[in-house]
């Protein structure tokens, strides 16, 4: 098997996280178009769980206090700027999330700092390692950052149904 140089790597999964932060960019640009649901809000943490399984992995297997470490910081520090940036609408009876001129800037500089730490970190842990801290990073912002989108679109899905007008009965 040929040796593949460690910088060939380094490089590839900089521009393979660079092409996947511009595609949840697009995706995330495109959503705004369409009604928010439960489902769409849960989905994305329900399917990033499935990555515990990396665990399985002796090579990724990090102590307990680092992984309650890293959940903590996505969940405190790299949650709240997406909290901040997340509104909510009622338009046509369905719940919207607003476009945020500022959310295209958070996520790139949420990568910024993901890739310098990365970098830092890298330097301490094995790289299977690094990858499963950031993989918790991410997991703990995400939950925090959904579950703070679900309660938001309870408090809007009520004013989203009252909008619509019951054809049945039009003395509304």
């Amino acid at each position: 098997m040929p040796h593949i140089s460690p910088l060939y790597l380094q490089i590839g999964t900089t521009v393979g996280t660079l092409v996947l932060a511009l595609m949840t960019i697009f995706i995330r640009l495109k959503a705004s178009h369409r009604p928010v649901t439960i489902k769409k809000i849960l989905i994305p943490p329900m399917g990033m769980a499935t990555g515990f399984l990396m665990f399985v992995a002796p090579a990724v297997r990090i102590p307990l206090w680092w992984a309650l470490i890293a959940f903590l910081v996505g969940w405190f520090l790299f949650s709240y700027p997406l909290i901040r940036s997340t509104k909510f609408e009622v338009s046509g009876g369905q719940v919207f999330a607003q476009r945020s001129k500022s959310f295209i800037i958070i996520l790139f500089a949420l990568l910024a700092v993901r890739m310098l730490l990365h970098q830092v970190i890298e330097e301490y842990v094995s790289i299977p390692q690094t990858g499963a801290l950031f993989f918790i990073l991410a997991f703990g912002m995400i939950l925090r950052w959904r579950i703070f989108m679900l309660r938001q679109y309870r408090k809007f899905a009520p004013a989203a149904v009252d909008s619509v007008s019951d054809p049945l009965n039009p003395a509304e």
